[in-house]
């Protein structure tokens, strides 16, 4: 997992996913993934929080998996979220 130091991360959509379970977030995630998809907007940020990485896992075993990720990477001043940049359309 590599992260990453781009001060400009913070002008990206993205969605806040505290106080959800596992199967929610990921739900939440796929949507947000299909919403932005659409939307044309390949680089997003998903917040999964700290706490004890449950959440962050789980985003991320959903993000090996999902073929529209190009990559994912932690950011470097805050481990509780992941910059996701997806693949642009052919």
């Amino acid at each position: 997992m590599e992260k990453i130091n781009d001060p400009f991360t913070y002008y990206y959509p993205s969605i806040d996913l505290h106080g959800l379970d596992r199967i929610s977030a990921v739900i939440k995630v796929k949507e947000f993934i299909n919403d932005s998809y659409k939307l044309k907007n390949y680089n997003i940020i998903v917040v999964h929080g700290k706490g004890k990485f449950i959440l962050k896992k789980e985003v991320h075993n959903y993000l090996k998996t999902d073929k529209r990720v190009e990559s994912y990477k932690s950011d470097n001043f805050n481990d509780g979220m992941t910059l996701i940049k997806l693949k642009e359309e052919c």
